[in-house]
């Protein structure tokens, strides 16, 4: 048999796709395996680079291979579906996989320890709960609406809302309103597990010296440092702030063509999770400088005289992202610019 170079494999919940090839790019092998065979296939073969979709299962495999002496070398779905010829199946996903680890010009994703994962699970189930109790409180408006009640939308009028469905008046009909009272019950238990969550991420932030620094920034608060912390890639993967904006999706998309750069609205193409969280931040550290002031000639001072109020926000995220990636890079603390005079 040729020396394997590059291994692509596709996986799945029992039955994993084996495309191997050459350095040339000659295939040697294509084998189907079962789960409990995979392991002692790559322990019976040579150290190669084996390369995988990035997926929630492919970390556990990637962390398995680096184990008994592999390379291993994740690709985003999107960068692998292009390698992809006619159909799509097993065998031709790992033949793309393969064809598409051995081009110089791929990027790579980093494969994540078992602590980074456990860090994440806790921003996922976080925005879980939080997008139960949005349904919630919705489901509430809803049906206090049936009956002719308006309540106003945004958690501020929560308290309304659960006062108008414990009132003792006739407003609801009997059959309605223990149904009603068991959706508040739930909505209070969500949010006694969210404010548990919250002050878990505080105890962890405050723990951690990178979280810490990056919460001198303005805008950037524990939850925030914390996620980035969890979820971002090493600082070392991207080689300038930009770069990590990009990965965030907070930079435009490109239309670009015949030397005219045209530009569109936000990508949105990176981690939903963080871009959501600088959004937030920097909307508080705008609506903060819009209401306080901030010095003349400053950066922000420009963009508030200049720009709409959500584009303000965005733009500056993207500045967030890169005092970030700068923070992580080259250490250090956030120090404020001098305004130009």
């Amino acid at each position: 048999m040729e020396t394997i170079c590059t291994i692509g494999l596709d996986i799945a919940k029992h039955a994993f796709q084996v495309h191997a090839a050459t350095a040339s790019g000659h295939v040697v092998l294509q084998k189907k395996l079962r789960r409990q065979q995979v392991l002692s296939f790559f322990s019976a073969i040579p150290r190669c680079t084996v390369a995988m979709e990035a997926c929630a299962g492919s970390h556990y495999w990637g962390r398995e291979f680096e184990r008994i002496g592999h390379q291993v070398k994740l690709i985003a779905p999107a960068y692998v579906r292009p390698f992809v010829k006619r159909q799509k199946n097993d065998a031709a996903d790992a033949e793309a996989i393969c064809e598409a680890a051995q081009r110089p010009t791929m990027r790579f994703v980093g494969v994540k320890t078992e602590d980074a994962q456990a860090a994440a699970i806790l921003f996922r189930a976080r925005d879980l709960l939080v997008r139960q109790r949005t349904q919630i409180i919705n489901a509430l408006r809803g049906h206090l609406m049936e009956f002719g009640i308006i309540v106003a939308k945004g958690r501020q009028n929560v308290v309304k809302l659960i006062k108008l469905i414990n009132e003792s008046d006739d407003t609801l009909p009997p059959g309605a309103r223990p149904v009603l009272a068991l959706l508040v019950e739930q909505l209070r238990a969500i949010d006694m597990q969210v404010a548990r969550l919250d002050r878990e991420m505080i105890e962890r932030a405050k723990e951690n010296g990178i979280t810490r620094r990056l919460m001198t920034i303005p805008g950037v608060g524990a939850v925030t440092a914390a996620a980035i912390t969890a979820l971002a890639p090493a600082a070392a993967t991207f080689r300038r702030g930009r770069d990590f904006a990009a990965w965030i999706g907070l930079t435009p998309l490109q239309r670009s063509t015949g030397g005219k750069e045209r530009l569109g609205r936000i990508s949105r193409m990176g981690d939903r999770t963080i871009r959501r969280l600088l959004i937030i931040g920097a909307s508080a550290v705008a609506r903060w400088a819009v209401r306080n002031g901030t010095p003349a000639g400053s950066w922000l001072a420009q963009m508030i005289a200049r720009k709409p109020p959500m584009l303000l926000r965005v733009a500056l995220a993207n500045k967030m992202a890169r005092t970030v990636w700068a923070l992580l890079a080259h250490g250090g603390i956030y120090r404020a610019p001098v305004a130009a005079v």
